[in-house]
């Protein structure tokens, strides 16, 4: 007997979810189903995503809907335009048997007139992003003020994107006797907020402990140094074959950059975020779940809509900027009971956090360390072996055997079998014997040595810079320090020597982020007054910035005229594949390498036989953001990402 049954839905529901090869429902389906059916109640369930909360909701919702009123009687807000067509489209599959059910998605992105006119054809019920749903309301195109029930999902995530007036607004448009059922993997002070503004004695579910992670998610460190950052990222793939995965960066211009990057590097690889028009982001995602792209490179909010199947990693490219945000990333795997891994690439300076995300999350990170080139050949060859053991045969292939075993009988099975293995591992092999390793002291070892400050760099051949930036633009050399940090991206050990006098100041990086520097600095503005940095011909000698407050050498009040030339600023311009946005894919579908850019689709690997490019995508972000978790000093992100 399916479980389902016992959950008292109706014989046109249990038809559907049998069509939908349900067999048992999830904790949060057992809790809230019944209850929800029972009565007309207000509910508050906070379960991580992944665990099938839409079903949770959607199941009691059309059971409840009264399919003979053409009048709109539920309303379903969510975060983001994926998110609102997914909900959409699973509520059209569980009201398939339902004779006179229609469910409208009202979203940015599409014709608001075209929405406007399927709602008045009759929709009971509304799935709407809040912002698009304002501008509905305001403009009076839809009519919430009868309905019966009124869902947010996502709630956590709709107001850390901004929604929170938009919410407000709209809820104040509702009935006050509707019931209103809150869906959220977290529970912030803005969602108690809510929630205790707009429900009456709301029941709570809680599936596993408040803002805990999922027990199927394990989750994993690598320490690496700033400038390894993509390098680490690329040796991980190499390392995990069979890797289908979602890769979080920040910014919408990183994630353009990275994704751009492991491209051109041979990866079958996209990018996803809010610059995309809706047509591009439908079809990275429909290449994503087809498992045509296999590192899928995104923002937080444009991945909220992502519910795909199997994915196998996430990779925290970029640490969040609150730990809530840490939770919806890994729950875009270990789903439906599934095992999954979240990894987190980090520097020295941001170990702490992983300490505050533990703390929240209430699991352990492993501490691993990136795997060296012969590792990683080793992995790939046993893997190829693997994939010819399970190849299925084609006896076409029998027409031709003869002129084949002409080719080969000189090669004993052996040999046969290491020329074979070769095409692959020759590339690998090539590849890593030429690039140092790039794993860095363990935190446990720091520890055990008793250092509390990261290592002091060798400053020979260090690069030195003018910038026109000083203390008259409120800088010390610690809070210069850290703004250039987190403009560049780059490690706290990678800056130093940093130097502040009234209208401009002096600091040094090694030499392999000089064109980082002058790229990205020489693009950004402060306060509407445009950057400069030029190269010193100053050394820069004395002490480290740490212990030069105003002493030490001084540097000339002088600008050096000879400095390099900058480089275009912007994305290479030398690529085969047109830009669109960045929805391009890489020719590849099983992982592996090309050996040069015009190449067959490659085979096994994941990167193509050169050496690998430093990076060059800077960071957007605001000035002198502050790194605590959670900082409620921090500008609200943009709900149009």
């Amino acid at each position: 007997m399916n479980k389902f049954e016992q959950l008292g839905l109706n014989e046109s529901l249990l038809k559907a979810i049998l069509d939908l090869g349900f067999e048992n429902p999830s904790e949060v389906q057992e809790k809230a189903i019944p209850l929800l059916l029972e009565k007309d109640t207000d509910m508050v369930a906070l379960a991580q995503t992944g665990t099938g909360k839409t079903a949770a909701f959607g199941f009691p919702l059309i059971q409840k809907i009264d399919a003979d009123n053409r009048n709109t009687q539920a309303l379903v807000l969510s975060p983001t335009r994926e998110l609102c067509l997914q909900i959409t489209n699973e509520l059209k599959n569980y009201s398939k048997y339902e004779k006179g059910i229609n469910v409208v998605a009202v979203y940015g992105g599409a014709s608001i007139t075209e929405q406007a006119r399927e709602i008045k054809r009759g929709a009971q019920i509304i799935v709407a992003t809040p912002g698009r749903m304002q501008d509905m309301i305001n403009r009076g195109l839809v009519n919430i003020k009868n309905i019966d029930y009124c869902v947010l999902d996502e709630a956590d995530e709709m107001l850390n994107m901004g929604f929170y007036e938009d919410i407000v607004s709209i809820l104040s448009d509702t009935p006050d006797e509707k019931s209103t059922w809150l869906f959220s993997a977290t529970m912030p002070q803005e969602v108690a907020r809510i929630a205790k503004q707009f429900m009456s004695e709301p029941l709570e579910i809680t599936v596993g402990t408040k803002n805990s992670g999922s027990s199927t998610v394990s989750h994993e460190f690598y320490l690496v140094n700033a400038r390894d950052r993509y390098e680490a990222l690329k040796r991980l793939a190499d390392a995990n074959p069979d890797i289908f995965s979602v890769v979080f960066c920040r910014t919408k211009r990183d994630t353009q950059a990275i994704a751009e990057k492991l491209i051109e590097d041979g990866y079958s690889a996209a990018a996803l975020h809010g610059d995309l028009s809706q047509a591009q982001r439908d079809g990275v995602m429909k290449s994503f779940r087809g498992r045509q792209i296999q590192m899928l490179v995104a923002t937080d909010v444009a991945a909220r809509g992502i519910d795909v199947d199997n994915v196998t990693h996430v990779v925290n490219y970029q640490l969040p900027d609150e730990i809530e945000t840490y939770n919806h990333r890994s729950g875009r795997t270990g789903r439906a009971g599934k095992l999954g891994t979240s990894i987190v690439i980090v520097t020295k300076s941001e170990l702490r956090k992983i300490s505050s995300i533990e703390r929240i999350i209430k699991q352990k990170f492993e501490e691993k360390s990136i795997p060296s080139g012969i590792e990683i050949c080793e992995i790939q060859l046993l893997h190829l072996a693997n994939k010819i053991k399970d190849t299925e045969v084609d006896h076409e292939i029998d027409n031709y055997l003869p002129a084949i075993n002409n080719v080969l009988e000189d090669l004993s099975k052996e040999e046969l079998i290491k020329k074979m293995v070769s095409v692959e591992f020759n590339r690998f092999i090539a590849y890593y014997k030429k690039n140092r390793d790039i794993s860095t002291q363990s935190s446990g070892e720091r520890r055990e040595r008793g250092d509390s400050e990261p290592r002091e760099f060798n400053n020979n051949g260090a690069v030195r810079y003018f910038v026109n930036i000083g203390s008259r633009d409120n800088f010390d050399w610690m809070s210069l320090k850290d703004y250039l940090k987190e403009t560049l991206d780059l490690g706290r050990d990678d800056i130093f020597k940093v130097d502040v006098k009234e209208g401009f100041s002096f600091f040094n990086t090694d030499p392999q982020f000089t064109d980082k520097v002058m790229d990205v600095l020489n693009n950004v503005q402060l306060e509407g007054r445009r950057i400069n940095v030029e190269i010193s011909k100053n050394d820069g000698g004395g002490r480290r910035d740490h212990n030069n407050r105003g002493g030490g050498r001084r540097d000339s009040n002088r600008r050096d005229g000879n400095f390099a030339p900058r480089r275009e600023g912007g994305f290479r311009s030398d690529r085969n594949s047109s830009r669109d946005g960045g929805s391009r894919e890489g020719g590849s579908r099983d992982g592996g390498f090309r050996s040069d850019r015009n190449s067959a689709p490659r085979r096994e690997g994941g990167f193509r036989n050169s050496a690998p490019r430093n990076e060059n995508g800077g960071s957007d972000r605001a000035p002198r953001r502050s790194e605590n978790f959670g900082d409620s000093s921090r500008p609200r992100r943009s709900r149009r990402d």
